[in-house]
C-alpha cells in the first residue's frame, strides 16, 4: 500500500468498524489488518471510543432513588419522606447528541464512499470505451496503409464495376492482386443493405458466363472504410456485386445486380 496514513484517513475503517461496507470491502479491509498493525490499532481505537459513547447513554438506574427510600424509613421518623428531584441528567443527553452526530458523521462517509466508487466505475468504463476507440482507430489506420499499398502496386489489376438498372447509381471498384489471390472490393459508393440481405461479390468466367462466389460483404454498415478484402484464386475475367439474402446464395440473382464489370484484355 503506497500511503497508509491516507488509507486511514479515508474513512473506510470508521465504515467497517459500524459494519456499512459491502463483504466484499470488508474483507479486504481485513487484510490490511492483518499486514499494517497501526491499521489494527487504529480500528482498536474506534471500537473503544464507541464504547465509551454507549456506556454514556445507558439509560437511567432508579435503584439510586430506592436505596434513599429506604434510609429514610430506617432512620425513625417516616412521617416525611423528602424525595430529590432528579437533577437533569445532562452527561446523557450530550452523550445521545454526540451519538446522533456520529452517525450523522458515519452516514456522509457512507454516502461518500458510494460516490466515489461510483465515480470509478464511470471512470473505468470510460477507459474501457477509449481504449476500444484506440485499439478501432489503429485497426482502421493499418487498413487504410494496407490499401494504400495496393492501389500503388503497379501489379494490381483495377476494374469499375458500374451500376445497372436495379441501382444505375450505384458503383464500386475491384483491385485484383493476382499474385496472393486476394480481391479488395471498395464499396463506398453502394446503398446500405435492406435488413435481412447482403452483398454477395461474384468472380465471372464470360464465355461461357459463370460466376463463382468469392464472399459476403458482411457488416457492411459497421464498416466505416466499406473496403473488403476477399479471396480469390480464380481466373477472373470481370466482377458483379448482387444483393442476397442473408447468408449468400449459390447462384446470383440477376434481378438484383447492382454493379458490373469486366477486365480490359
Amino acid at each position: 500500500m503506497n500511503n497508509i496514513h491516507e488509507y486511514i484517513s479515508s474513512g473506510i475503517l470508521e465504515l467497517y468498524v459500524y459494519g456499512a461496507l459491502s463483504a466484499a470491502e470488508s474483507a479486504e479491509v481485513s487484510k490490511v489488518l492483518k499486514k499494517y498493525p497501526e491499521v489494527r490499532q487504529e480500528v482498536e481505537e474506534i471500537e473503544n471510543s464507541l464504547l465509551k459513547l454507549s456506556s454514556s447513554v445507558a439509560p437511567y438506574n432508579p435503584e439510586h432513588v430506592l436505596e434513599k427510600l429506604k434510609l429514610k424509613l430506617s432512620s425513625g421518623n417516616p412521617k416525611v419522606i423528602p424525595i430529590e428531584k432528579p437533577s437533569t441528567n445532562w452527561a446523557a443527553y450530550l452523550g445521545w447528541a454526540a451519538s446522533l452526530l456520529f452517525l450523522v458523521g458515519l452516514f456522509a462517509l457512507f454516502n461518500k464512499n458510494n460516490d466515489l466508487r461510483a465515480n470509478l466505475q464511470a471512470l473505468q468504463a470510460e477507459k474501457a470505451q477509449m481504449e476500444s476507440q484506440i485499439a478501432s482507430s489503429r485497426d482502421n489506420a493499418e487498413k487504410t496503409t494496407k490499401l494504400l499499398n495496393v492501389l500503388r502496386d503497379k501489379n494490381i489489376i483495377r476494374i469499375p464495376l458500374a451500376g445497372q438498372a436495379v441501382a444505375p447509381d450505384a458503383y464500386a471498384t475491384a483491385y485484383w492482386d493476382k499474385n496472393t489471390n486476394t480481391t479488395y472490393i471498395d464499396a463506398q459508393d453502394l446503398p446500405t443493405p435492406p435488413r435481412g440481405m447482403v452483398y454477395q461479390v461474384w468472380s465471372l468466367k464470360m464465355t461461357p458466363l459463370t460466376p463463382t462466389s468469392i464472399g459476403l460483404l458482411d457488416k457492411f454498415e459497421d464498416d466505416a472504410n466499406k473496403i473488403f478484402e476477399l479471396d480469390n484464386a480464380n481466373l477472373s475475367e470481370g466482377f458483379g456485386i448482387t444483393l442476397e439474402p442473408e447468408g449468400g446464395s449459390e447462384t446470383p440473382t440477376l434481378e438484383r445486380l447492382y454493379t458490373l464489370g469486366t477486365i480490359s484484355s
